[in-house]
């Protein structure tokens, strides 16, 4: 089944050093493992037409998402550093948009949505503009990680509208708890989002 087409983006989820390097911040077991297999469907996508875009945590030193400011996470992805690159060797496109999130501090998970840390306020991202400024209909969400951001970030995109897939063997989890991971997964698949295997060739 072709997954990709013109009016499909793939979604790469927070594919960065701190995440996908096993010296990271909060690196996730088998995060670098993945990224041959999203740069395969970086090559399909791309080949079919389908848009790329790749969304990044960009924190402040300081941020209630952090343990150290009363959060639940060790530092990670503090804008500029080497954590918040782009693993280097994800092959995303020069012109593939970059999303980044947490900038002011934000908390939350979705490459959609944020929350402000003083207010609560839900407030948006630019991805959903820059999907549909593309046209886009459909989403394929993989990257880093299962239970956390990819996992949000599909729930939104189906609570949005897009016909919305997540490719389960191109993802990784953090598992906190165990079967967390699966836990996932089944969230997903209630709201709506479709769960593939990718096919490598």
């Amino acid at each position: 089944m072709q997954r990709y087409g013109p009016r499909t983006a793939l979604i790469i989820v927070d594919v960065q050093n701190d995440f996908a390097d096993p010296a990271g911040g909060l690196s996730v077991a088998g995060g670098d493992a993945v990224i041959p297999a999203i740069n395969h469907e970086i090559d399909m996508a791309r080949t079919n037409g389908a848009m790329v875009v790749a969304t990044q945590d960009w924190h402040p030193p300081v941020t209630p998402h952090f343990a150290k400011d009363g959060g639940i996470w060790p530092v990670h992805c503090v804008a500029g550093t080497w954590g918040a690159a782009l693993h280097p060797d994800l092959t995303l496109p020069d012109d593939a948009p970059r999303v980044r999130k947490g900038a002011n501090g934000e908390d939350g998970y979705s490459g959609f949505t944020m929350r402000d840390p003083k207010s609560g306020e839900t407030l948006a991202t630019e991805l959903e503009a820059v999907l549909r400024d593309a046209g886009v209909d459909d989403v394929v969400v993989t990257g880093l990680a299962t239970d956390y951001c990819v996992k949000a970030t599909a729930i939104d995109a189906a609570a949005l509208g897009f016909r919305t897939a997540v490719l389960t063997d191109v993802i990784a989890a953090v598992e906190l708890e165990p079967g967390d991971a699966e836990r996932a997964l089944a969230e997903m698949e209630s709201a709506g989002v479709t769960l593939w295997r990718a096919v490598m060739r």
